[in-house]
């Protein structure tokens, strides 16, 4: 059965689709295996090889092989190449931006989404976000968290709000506020779990 359009971009084949072009927009000069690709945005392998081959086949991609391991990065001489990695990464990329930027801070326990981004990436339809909310549990500097935010800012095009709460009272929280979120659509983007060494 094939995936529903995803309501974040629903002009897609499939939510995979843009969080692989995600992914490739967000490090234009990184290369990624099949293996890494199909890790990071949890597609099963033989899918992700076949929306490879299809975005290699528009161009939109690069390829190269090193022995039997094929890797793929973004095209930037292509003319479609600009304009795409902003869509996705407006689109798709606070996914990628968020937990790159905020997952390595000191003292973060888990990073999430919540909002309109949150919910439209979960398949609620609506009008597109126009900012990012996110959620960071533990004791981290508030100044690192500003700094973070302003560099996921300049990377999305998308105003990136912030809110800290400690790990052990978000869990007992029962206020409003907490309430709400709980109840709402959140995307985990990293946790102390999942951190790369």
């Amino acid at each position: 059965m094939r995936p529903d359009a995803p309501a974040m971009l629903p002009i897609l084949r499939s939510r995979l689709l843009g969080q692989l072009l995600a992914l490739l927009a967000a490090d234009e000069e990184r290369w990624w295996t099949i293996d890494q690709l199909a890790s990071r945005t949890g597609g099963a392998y033989p899918t992700v090889t076949r929306e490879v081959r299809r975005l290699a086949e528009a161009d939109l991609i690069e390829t190269e092989e090193i022995g039997r391991t094929k890797r793929v990065r973004s095209n930037a001489a292509s003319p479609f190449h600009r304009p795409l990695a902003e869509l996705m990464l407006r689109a798709f990329g606070p996914l990628v931006v968020v937990g790159e930027e905020f997952g390595h801070l000191a003292g973060v326990d888990q990073v999430a989404i919540y909002g309109s981004w949150a919910a439209r990436y979960e398949g609620e339809t609506g009008p597109a976000p126009n900012d990012i909310d996110v959620l960071v549990l533990g004791e981290p500097d508030r100044d690192d968290v500003h700094d973070a935010a302003r560099r996921a800012e300049h990377r999305l095009g998308l105003p990136v709000n912030t809110t800290i709460r400690r790990s052990e009272a978000w869990v007992r929280a029962d206020d409003p506020f907490a309430r709400q979120l709980k109840a709402s659509p959140m995307v985990v983007t990293a946790s102390k779990s999942n951190k790369e060494d």
